[in-house]
């Protein structure tokens, strides 16, 4: 098949549509101005002898920073492309739930089955999606935004966006400002709610934020 302009846009609309974004929310996640994949910037102001706009295509660089962002292959872009999906369902949990006993094992992995899904291109085993409810993450994450986490990546760094669940059942997204053998010190996404700082033994599991539907 050959990928033709219709067929790259499209794909970037699929690929937007089912990590229930917009393609103004792919360009922000790829760190591209939130305009790069609008429908206005997909003809040129130029005029074919037929009266129609000529097709702009977009840049390369700006699909390798989307492939890059959400972390899939561009044969899974081209699958998209062609109108076939390339995903895998995930587990989805409200975090209101994550807050209850027998729902994690002690390394943050969800346990049994029968949770929601949703599909997401190209994902590590062990990955799952968290539910957003009410206002202590704004402005970051809203109240209904999906985040992926991943439970393997134990690599954390100061800044990066996790997900802490302490042993008294509590659940919070923060950001990781500290890191110590007895210590974990959490910044607060919504500058209303206080920074926190817990002692290692409080914390039941940590694990990093990977991408989010905004």
């Amino acid at each position: 098949m050959t990928l033709s302009h219709n067929h790259i846009w499209a794909a970037i609309d699929a690929l937007a549509n089912r990590l229930n974004t917009t393609p103004s929310g792919l360009a922000r996640l790829a760190g591209l101005d939130p305009t790069s994949f609008n429908k206005s910037k997909r003809a040129s102001s130029d005029i074919l002898p037929s009266g129609q706009s000529r097709p702009r295509w977009p840049s390369t660089e700006s699909l390798a920073k989307l492939l890059e962002a959400t972390g899939i292959k561009f044969s899974e872009f081209a699958l998209l492309a062609e109108g076939r999906s390339g995903g895998q369902g995930i587990p989805l949990i409200g975090f209101a739930q994550a807050g209850n006993e027998g729902f994690f094992d002690d390394s943050g992995f969800p346990l049994g089955q029968g949770w929601d899904e949703i599909t997401f291109p190209s994902v590590n085993s062990g990955l799952y999606a968290l539910e957003i409810s009410g206002d202590s993450m704004l402005p970051l994450y809203r109240d209904g935004d999906r985040i992926l986490v991943d439970p393997h990546n134990q690599n954390l760094r100061k800044g990066d966006r996790v997900v802490v669940k302490t042993t008294e059942g509590e659940v919070m997204a923060k950001e990781l400002v500290r890191l110590s053998a007895r210590q974990v010190e959490l910044r607060s996404l919504n500058p209303e709610f206080p920074d926190r700082a817990l002692d290692r033994l409080q914390v039941a599991w940590i694990a990093r934020i990977v991408w989010a539907s905004q």
